[in-house]
């Protein structure tokens, strides 16, 4: 949806994407509004308050930006790996497997009447006697203790309140139907990555839905065989991808572009096949994308890096990938000059 800039809702934008990073709110929703005709500001604070995006911990271990009619999928195999029943999740929390369906409960119970932020629910949850020995764990952050309740459909977070972040029943969502059955949740996540992503290979999906998200690289590679006859086998520089066969026809029609655009850190054209595929990140580069650098690409390449002050967006752009389009540059911080509601003076620089 960069080229051209879509037409879809804000959910369809992240359900289009598979998720979104949600860890800064400012370049999550730049990621959003980037790929939306006529976007508004709040946009995505209206998606999460209305339910049609969620946002809970996912990939990676992250917080991201689903949509409701997929978040469901993706929860299920982040849960997968059922990992508060590790020996080591008992012994430091001193819950086992058979105490965890109380403990939800009780978080679904002292959320019933509301959002809550973090301490609100801690004290809540540690006023019961048999968690009273996880107060210290709350005072901490309680970061890993909590993530299974949002993967469990427990929970997600709420609006925040005073700049705290809250958390609210899941359930409580009219959209929300549930985690899904994991056998049907695999087959669909890979069929949404090669979707939004492909041309792609094996290791892509391994790295998207495998790499901190306790799906296991066995259950992937028996999703990847159930989605296989729905994938149909393409060369790219030698190298054998894959891309789904009801998009290869439209994928081959589509002409070339050298269109550049503007996007945030960490955004998903970069995360989603990984800044290590090097037909996006060229890998002399990668140092700056991994650390949430904002982005310029050139004909879906990263070739640069912007920033900005109060009224200046400087871009950096990359030598190696020849002189700088300095129209296109311009017309393109014009437009996020209108996004951000500033003006902003353009500044080129070549390194």
């Amino acid at each position: 949806m960069l080229e051209p800039v879509g037409t879809e809702s804000v959910a369809g934008v992240v359900g289009r994407l598979c998720a979104v990073p949600a860890m800064d709110e400012s370049l999550a929703e730049l990621a959003i509004r980037t790929r939306r005709v006529g976007s508004r500001p709040g946009e995505l604070a209206a998606a999460l308050a209305d339910g049609s995006v969620v946002k809970a911990f996912a990939f990676r271990g992250a917080t991201h930006h689903l949509s409701v009619q997929d978040a469901g999928a993706y929860l299920a195999l982040r849960a997968a790996g059922r990992q508060w029943e590790l020996p080591s999740w008992q012994q430091y929390y001193d819950l086992t497997p058979t105490d965890w369906p109380e403990f939800r409960a009780t978080v679904r119970e002292v959320l019933a009447d509301g959002p809550l932020t973090l301490d609100e629910l801690g004290a809540a949850v540690t006023r019961k006697a048999a968690y009273r020995h996880l107060r210290p764990v709350f005072e901490q952050g309680a970061d890993t203790l909590i993530k299974p309740l949002t993967w469990q459909g427990d929970m997600s977070f709420g609006p925040p309140r005073d700049r705290r972040q809250t958390f609210q029943r899941l359930d409580d969502n009219p959209r929300w139907s549930g985690i899904w059955d994991l056998d049907e949740a695999g087959p669909h996540a890979i069929t949404a990555y090669f979707h939004a992503y492909g041309p792609a290979t094996e290791e892509h999906v391994h790295y998207w839905l495998g790499n901190g998200l306790s799906a296991g690289r066995k259950r992937l590679k028996s999703w990847f065989a159930a989605v296989e006859d729905r994938l149909e086998a393409v060369d790219v520089e030698g190298e054998t991808a894959y891309v789904l066969g009801e998009d290869a026809a439209e994928l081959l029609a589509t002409p070339p572009t050298d269109a550049v655009r503007l996007l945030p850190g960490h955004d998903q054209w970069v995360i989603g096949p990984g800044t290590k595929d090097p037909h996006v990140v060229p890998p002399a580069r990668r140092t700056p994308v991994t650390r949430k650098a904002n982005l310029v690409i050139a004909g879906g390449v990263v070739s640069g890096t912007w920033t900005t002050t109060a009224d200046t967006m400087t871009v950096t752009w990359f030598a190696e990938r020849g002189k700088p389009p300095r129209k296109a540059l311009e017309e393109q911080i014009a437009g996020l000059a209108t996004i951000l509601d500033r003006p902003l003076r353009a500044r080129i620089e070549i390194v």
